[in-house]
C-alpha cells in the first residue's frame, strides 16, 4: 500500500447508487477502496469513471456468499449491498432477507477479522408506518412482519440486530445508519421510488403517477449530505444508531407540483391506489446526528432537485436520443 493511502475500506454495493458516491468520498480523502457488488441492483456505469484508479478495485461477488480479501490491512467495512427500492425489494424478496442477514454476517466476519469499523446502512424503514412523528432513534417502530414490505424492513432490523451483537459480544467497532429518502444522479430510471419516477414520467411528458391521496410525506436528502453524514459517523466513536437524512417534510403532491413546476412539463397526475403497508408520514429528527456528529443538511431543495433533473435528462436522450 502507497505511503500516501490513508486507509483501506471495502464498500459493499459498490456499484450502487449511494456505494458508488460513497467510494468517490472516500476515494477523495486518501482511502483505497475495494467495492463489492454482485450487479443485482448495481450498475457499472456508476463507477466506470474509476476505471484505471490504482487506489480502485472492483470485485463482483455476493455477499449473501463467504467474503475473502487477501488484503491482510483492511480499515473499515462499509455494508450498503442490497436491494433498496421497492420494486426490487419485492420482485427479489429472499436474495433481500439474504443479504440483510447473511450478508451482514459475512460482512461483520470480515470486519471482526480485520479488525476494522463496521458501517452498517440500515433505513428509516425500521420505523415501518410509524406511530410517532418526527422519527427518533429511540422509536421502535411500527412495522407488519409478514407484509410483503416486510422482506426490506425486517432484514435491516435484523441486520441492525446482528451489528449490536457483534459490538457487545466481539467488541466490533460499529456504526449504524438509518437512511432516509435520498436523491441524487446515478439514480436508475425505473427503481420505483417517488423521485426518479415522477421525473422520468415529467421528462417523457407521461402523467405523474401518485399513489393513495398524495398526502402521505417523505423528507428528501440530496447525495451529498447523506454521503457526508455517513463519513462523519464512520470516523465517530459512536455506536447507536443515526438518522441521516434532511426534516423538510413535504406531501408526494407537493413533490409532484415541485417537479411538474421546475421541469415545466405539461404532465398532469394520476392517482392510483396505496400499496400495502405504505408508510403514511416520514420525517427524521435529526438532533442525535447535529450533537454528536455536528452534521445537518446543507444543500437546498431546488439546487439538489435540478442537478437530479439533469441527470436523468442524460439518461433518457442517452436511451431515447435527443428530445425534439
Amino acid at each position: 500500500m502507497s505511503a500516501s493511502v490513508k486507509a483501506v475500506s471495502v464498500v459493499t454495493g459498490g456499484a450502487g447508487f449511494l456505494g458508488s458516491h460513497l467510494s468517490d468520498r472516500l476515494l477523495a480523502e486518501g482511502h483505497r477502496v475495494i467495492a463489492i457488488d454482485n450487479l443485482i441492483t448495481g450498475n457499472v456505469a456508476n463507477i466506470g469513471h474509476l476505471a484505471g484508479n490504482e487506489n480502485y478495485r472492483f470485485v463482483r461477488h455476493n455477499v449473501s456468499n463467504f467474503i475473502f480479501l487477501p488484503e491482510q490491512k483492511i480499515d473499515f467495512v462499509f455494508h450498503f449491498a442490497s436491494p433498496a427500492s421497492p420494486i426490487d425489494y419485492l420482485e427479489l424478496p429472499i436474495p433481500t432477507l439474504k443479504v440483510g442477514a447473511l450478508g451482514t454476517h459475512n460482512t461483520l466476519g470480515l470486519a471482526k477479522d480485520k479488525k476494522a469499523t463496521f458501517v452498517l446502512a440500515s433505513t428509516s424503514e425500521c420505523y415501518g408506518d410509524p406511530l410517532v412523528h418526527p422519527q427518533k432513534e429511540d422509536y421502535w417502530g411500527n412495522v407488519n412482519p409478514i407484509g410483503p414490505r416486510g422482506v426490506y424492513d425486517e432484514a435491516k432490523r435484523f441486520a441492525e440486530a446482528m451489528t449490536m451483537a457483534y459490538h457487545r459480544y466481539h467488541d466490533v467497532d460499529t456504526k449504524i445508519v438509518r437512511i432516509f429518502n435520498t436523491y441524487g444522479p446515478r439514480m436508475r430510471l425505473h427503481d420505483g421510488r417517488v423521485v426518479p419516477a415522477f421525473i422520468g414520467e415529467a421528462l417523457t411528458g407521461k402523467p405523474l403517477t401518485i399513489f393513495g391521496d398524495g398526502l402521505q410525506t417523505r423528507s428528501f436528502c440530496y447525495v451529498s449530505d447523506l454521503i457526508e453524514g455517513i463519513y462523519r459517523l464512520a470516523m465517530s466513536d459512536f455506536h447507536e444508531p443515526v438518522n441521516i437524512g434532511n426534516p423538510r417534510e413535504m406531501t408526494i403532491k407537493q413533490f409532484a407540483d415541485q417537479i411538474i413546476r421546475i421541469t415545466g412539463t405539461k404532465s398532469g397526475i394520476e392517482y392510483r391506489p396505496l400499496p400495502e403497508d405504505d408508510p403514511k408520514v416520514r420525517q427524521p429528527d435529526i438532533t442525535r446526528a447535529k450533537k454528536i456528529l455536528g452534521w445537518e443538511p446543507r444543500v437546498l431543495f431546488d439546487e439538489g432537485i435540478r442537478k437530479t433533473i439533469d441527470y436523468f435528462q442524460q439518461r433518457i436522450e442517452l436511451l431515447n436520443g435527443p428530445s425534439k
